[in-house]
């Protein structure tokens, strides 16, 4: 049976190329919030669908931050966020099936609003380490969403609502899809392809071998190298491929691959593969 959890958002590793990053996913369509400034020493930008999110996460010049786990992964996709309404049961669940880590943590972000400037809060708890080498995997509690989720930054050019698939690679896709289904107490499904995936409300992890990952994107696929998994793409419903595909035209910093009803965008300097599916 599907799980009950819900995807929250998706994080994209940007380092210090923060002005670059926001300067382009505006060029493909999205409406970025005002950037962001975590306690912690991260720095973001966020794009806001109906109930999940994009974020592109970084590292301001020349100052010291806690997040060692940015600082030392790759650029690109590095992280898949789940919802939760309280972490302390969450980390109790990652206990239970020896997915545990650190205790959750507390962290804020000031947001100018209307009325003034005020502190989003959040408190998140982290899959331990190495449960999924593809990237880092934890859950979102949300002290105060009526300061991330505003309409003002909910519509974009683009069309995009929300974010009904995410895709992970692994040589062993088996495994990798068994961990997904253990996290979020669900089971695994499979189509007449062989293509893994678990469901969630909304949304479903897709689980891909390197083979199955290549013949979904070809040349714009990002390479494993030694790696033996990667978090492979980000897949976006868009109210109209006609709206994002009158922003592509001539856009640098972008592969383009079309096919009837999706179209496959890849970001190089971000090693980020970002799908589009046509809802209309």
């Amino acid at each position: 049976m599907p799980s009950t959890d819900r995807l929250d958002h998706t994080v994209i590793n940007v380092k210090g190329d923060m002005d670059a990053a926001k300067a382009l996913f505006g060029k493909l369509g999205f409406t970025l919030t005002p950037r962001g400034y975590h306690s912690h020493g991260s720095m973001n930008h966020l794009m806001m669908f109906g109930t999940d999110y994009l974020e592109l996460i970084g590292i301001p010049e020349g100052k010291e931050i806690e997040r060692k786990d940015l600082e030392d992964a790759p650029l690109g996709i590095n992280g898949v966020v789940f919802k939760a309404l309280d972490v302390d049961d969450i980390y109790a669940r990652l206990q239970n099936v020896q997915f545990d880590g650190d205790p959750p943590k507390a962290f804020h972000r000031p947001v100018d609003i209307d009325d003034g400037q005020r502190d989003a809060k959040f408190r998140t708890v982290t899959v331990r380490d190495g449960v999924f080498p593809g990237g880092r995997v934890y859950y979102c509690e949300h002290g105060t969403p009526e300061l991330v989720w505003r309409s003002e930054w909910q519509s974009h050019a683009n069309g995009v609502t929300s974010m009904p698939e995410f895709v992970a690679v692994a040589n062993d896709a088996d495994s990798e899809v068994a961990q997904f289904a253990t996290l979020l107490d669900t089971e695994v499904e499979m189509d007449g392809n062989g293509v893994r995936c678990v469901t969630l409300d909304g949304c479903q992890v897709t689980v891909l071998t390197p083979d199955q990952y290549l013949d979904r994107y070809g040349e714009l696929a990002s390479t494993m190298g030694s790696r033996n998994a990667i978090f492979g793409a980000m897949v976006f419903a868009t109210k109209g491929l006609s709206m994002l595909h009158d922003l592509l035209d001539d856009l640098d910093g972008v592969v383009i691959d079309r096919h009837p009803g999706r179209t496959i965008v890849r970001v190089d300097a971000f090693d980020a593969v970002l799908e589009f599916v046509g809802i209309e």
